[in-house]
């Protein structure tokens, strides 16, 4: 079964590079390539002088090998605290897991977690607050917990009068959009607002787009200020230097991380507890796999689903390299072809219907809709969301 998708993931592959001659415009970047909003001190630096600072910040917050608080500490900026997102400060906590706010070891500074039941910075949390920085590396997909953070920090900015700052970085999935748009019925920390799975939209054009258009609780608007990235745009595929969170290590993994996101909300694995997460999927009672891996405790996967089992799946790695990077979609076909392959009731849990934005993606699956009639179907939204996408973009544009 497997080696069928393959032979046909390798015709889609020779048939997509046909039609995408056109737009092979795409340069790979690298850190040394770009100017992130960070390390461009002297356009935020004197936003800062004299006011108190709250630093929304994790284990990518650097500007070269120094964090963004180190940073600002020497430069004698006023930091009152730091809010943490999803995966905590240092980026360690596992997808989920509550993270307890907690002093940071190095700099003696609060920690606030912005993860569990408190999402929202209160009117306590920031009454000596006058300006919030916003510093993370996003990878560009709607369940990407990160964006959510930055909306509720907007919220409370609006809410509270506080000037809000995002320091932009590149997108690593940011040369293409695709995926359904949410339905609102569907609206959750897993997506938040009506944008596609993959939206092609760096944090400060985001953050641009949910205050320009109202998104902000009760229509309010903040005031925001974004420093954009020098050196990049929506044509280039960034190549990041620190891995964003815990389970996604490397550049495969960015990449396959939209196709294999979904299998989140499904009884599969998708490698935690391995050291190859997000670049595999399998199941103990998979039959067709071509490759087996056994879940254990790591850093970021503290109780990896099927810990200690051996799954049966297949390692996806190669074609990573091979075809991921230029698909530019969300590919159904792994997705697709293990349903049919497991064949079980249990198969979604309620999760899915939240990371795909819609329950409509669980029935055509289900159905057997034909993946391309699928993607068909998200086509008419996607449009509606460029027209509006468009109004937001700092940076030069795949289309």
């Amino acid at each position: 079964m497997f080696k069928k998708l393959l032979l046909f993931f390798t015709s889609i592959f020779f048939i997509s590079q046909v039609i995408a001659q056109p737009y092979m415009q795409t340069r790979v970047l690298y850190e040394k390539d770009v100017q992130t909003g960070a390390a461009q001190i002297s356009k935020y630096l004197p936003l800062l002088t004299g006011k108190r600072v709250a630093v929304i910040a994790n284990v990518t917050s650097l500007i070269d090998k120094t964090h963004l608080v180190d940073t600002l500490l020497a430069l004698k900026v006023n930091i009152k605290k730091i809010f943490s997102p999803e995966h905590g400060f240092r980026g360690k906590a596992d997808a989920g897991e509550t993270v307890h706010s907690d002093k940071d070891k190095k700099t003696g500074l609060t920690i606030i977690s912005l993860y569990g039941k408190h999402m929202k910075p209160t009117q306590e949390d920031l009454a000596d607050v006058d300006v919030i920085i916003y510093d993370i590396q996003d990878v560009g997909v709607r369940f990407y917990t990160y964006i959510s953070t930055m909306s509720n920090c907007m919220d409370a900015a609006a809410e509270f009068k506080k000037t809000f700052i995002v320091l932009d970085r590149p997108n690593p999935n940011g040369y293409y959009i695709d995926g359904p748009v949410l339905d609102p019925a569907f609206k959750s920390f897993l997506g938040m607002h009506q944008v596609p799975l993959v939206y092609g939209m760096t944090c400060g054009e985001y953050a641009q787009m949910v205050n320009g258009e109202g998104w902000l609780s009760n229509k309010l608007k903040c005031d925001l200020k974004v420093i954009p990235v020098q050196g990049y745009t929506h044509f280039d595929m960034y190549q990041l230097p620190v891995k964003p969170s815990p389970n996604l290590p490397n550049m495969k993994a960015v990449y396959l991380y939209p196709s294999l996101g979904l299998f989140e909300g499904t009884i599969m694995s998708v490698g935690r507890g391995t050291d190859f997460p997000f670049q595999v999927v399998g199941h103990p009672d998979l039959k067709n796999g071509d490759f087996t891996f056994t879940p254990h405790p790591t850093d970021g996967a503290k109780n990896p689903k099927y810990n200690g089992q051996i799954c049966h799946g297949h390692d996806l790695r190669k074609f990573a390299d091979d075809y991921i990077m230029d698909c530019k979609q969300v590919y159904l076909l792994f997705l697709t072809g293990v349903y049919k392959q497991l064949k079980r009731d249990d198969f979604f849990d309620e999760n899915f219907n939240y990371h795909a934005g819609n329950a409509k993606l669980q029935d055509q699956i289900k159905q057997g809709v034909p993946e391309s009639k699928i993607q068909q179907s998200w086509q008419e939204d996607i449009q509606k969301f460029k027209l509006i996408r468009k109004k937001y973009l700092l940076y030069k544009d795949f289309e």
